[in-house]
């Protein structure tokens, strides 16, 4: 029987690698974002790859949503296998001097709150049957904090806590939990083309460049480790350049 991966903020970057990836393993694909008429378009790319893969158009902000979203695509699919939770904001980063609460909630209910929902939703009947995985992509400002682009890091910050917690109660129950920290922009992503358009309000020093990463490696990676299961976290590219920020 064939089994399902639910891309939460899938998009031309990360997500439809991510879809092309486990759909050559032969899973299914269920497809989460905002934008209808973006997903209609990956459903028809993916279609052409041979990947059976179906939209659910949601604002992954409104956490209080999730519970209907799992189940519309439980019923489609009948389960949920693995989890791959990835939106990307094209809000600006806030220096950390400047963050307010109001503009820390937002990122709060994208990156902690709503994929805390998804966990609690489908987590059980993954128990049960002794297998599943969560993913996990986030920026590396989770990890690296840097002057100026604070507001996303720490809500990433504090659900990059919890997943660590998780993982090491439930892996002995057949369910793996793994973080991709991305220290890159992904090229083809809303991040990367707000990036480069000057959106995201982000001044680098000179000599100083963000690096960019292809998606295909990424969904390498993820599903590295799913597969393997050797480790919790994967930072990528392994360099830590916000101490010249």
């Amino acid at each position: 029987m064939s089994k399902t991966v639910a891309i939460f903020g899938a998009g031309t970057g990360l997500g439809l690698s991510v879809a092309r990836r486990f759909g050559r393993e032969g899973y299914r694909v269920a497809l989460v974002g905002r934008n209808v008429s973006s997903l209609d378009h990956l459903v028809a790319e993916l279609g052409t790859d041979g990947v059976e893969a179906a939209a659910f158009p949601a604002d992954l902000t409104r956490t209080a949503e999730v519970p209907a979203l799992i189940e519309a695509i439980t019923a489609r699919y009948g389960s949920i296998d693995v989890v791959e939770y990835a939106p990307i904001t094209t809000a600006p980063f806030v220096p950390a001097a400047e963050l307010t609460p109001e503009v820390a909630q937002g990122f709060v209910n994208l990156y902690l709150l709503t994929p805390l929902e998804i966990v609690r939703q489908v987590l059980p009947t993954m128990v049960e049957r002794g297998d599943g995985g969560i993913l996990i992509t986030q920026g590396a400002s989770a990890v690296n904090p840097a002057p100026f682009m604070s507001g996303v890091g720490p809500a990433m910050a504090a659900a990059r806590n919890y997943l660590h917690s998780l993982h090491g109660e439930v892996a002995g129950k057949g369910v793996y939990v793994g973080t991709l920290m991305v220290n890159a922009m992904i090229l083809g992503s809303a991040g990367h083309r707000a990036m480069t358009a000057g959106e995201l309000g982000v001044d680098m020093p000179q000599g100083v460049e963000i690096p960019t990463v292809d998606p295909v490696d990424l969904a390498d990676l993820l599903w590295k480790l799913l597969s393997t299961r050797d480790r919790i976290e994967v930072l990528h590219p392994d360099v830590d350049y916000s101490s010249a920020l």
